[in-house]
């Protein structure tokens, strides 16, 4: 099965990253650990906010959120599923970008990038969540068409580093890893912000949208899982969704780099 999926030639990834992906998902703790830990995630996120419904506000401050994340991604992830989240604001980032250098709109690029682990905190969350509202803000009276010229620049993902000579107690996959993050999530951001962060994934296909329309191919549009963003449901699996629009970010974003490439621009 696995060696199916790794020779796949409809998924436009590079080979390495595809590989990566697998190796996660094969993970014993994805096995065997995922299937509790989802079905305990959603129980406990959806107790707690019913609480918050009663008793709203900030449970703890956005910096202990970031430190306990932190925290726990270096002593219990695996350091590949640690790269592959880091990975995942960079190219969302990309995408992001992609969008308004191709636009009219006058929104400046983003920069949230990051390159370490420890980038991953001062709110990178919430940022990353923030950016998706912005450009699509930035777009309302924007016509989106295809440019003359299309800006494939700013399509790289440096060198990352998830700190693998950190020593670790466990090695979870990214899946499991997102279970349990989640429960912080819930509690740090107050029950409108927490709604936000995952009405933000219902975005996805409206990003897809846009960036067929940009470069002129439906490719993109095979992507798309009907995600409607005027239906405001918040009461859904987060973690599962979470990994779907990453890969879906991945699926887009090597796609875009396989486009350049036909333009004669290196992508990075």
């Amino acid at each position: 099965m696995w060696e199916a999926i790794h020779a796949d030639p409809s998924i436009p990834l590079a080979k390495p990253v595809v590989r990566m992906i697998i190796d996660d998902q094969r993970r014993i703790s994805r096995r065997w650990l995922y299937p509790y830990a989802r079905f305990f995630s959603r129980i406990l996120v959806t107790a707690l906010s019913l609480i918050k419904r009663i008793a709203p506000g900030r449970w703890m401050s956005l910096t202990t959120m970031d430190r306990l994340c932190l925290w726990f991604l270096r002593r219990f992830v695996a350091p590949d599923a640690v790269e592959l989240l880091i990975r995942h604001f960079v190219v969302e980032t990309n995408l992001v970008n992609f969008i308004i250098r191709n636009t009219a709109t006058t929104m400046e690029p983003v920069t949230l990038r990051p390159t370490t682990l420890a980038g991953l905190g001062e709110n990178a969350v919430v940022e990353h969540d923030i950016n998706v509202y912005d450009v699509l803000i930035s777009l309302e009276k924007v016509r989106v068409d295809a440019p003359d010229q299309i800006d494939f620049s700013q399509l790289d993902v440096p060198t990352l580093d998830p700190e693998r000579r950190q020593r670790r107690i466990m090695r979870l996959d990214i899946q499991t890893a997102l279970c349990f993050m989640n429960v912080p999530f819930c509690i740090a951001l107050s029950l409108e912000e927490f709604r936000r962060a995952i009405h933000s994934l219902r975005f996805d296909d409206s990003f897809l949208e846009i960036l067929a329309v940009i470069t002129e191919d439906e490719t993109f549009k095979h992507w798309k899982m009907g995600g409607l963003s005027l239906w405001m449901d918040t009461n859904v699996d987060v973690p599962h969704l979470v990994y779907r629009h990453a890969l879906v970010c991945e699926y887009a974003h090597a796609h875009l780099a396989s486009i350049a490439r036909r333009n004669g621009v290196d992508p990075g």
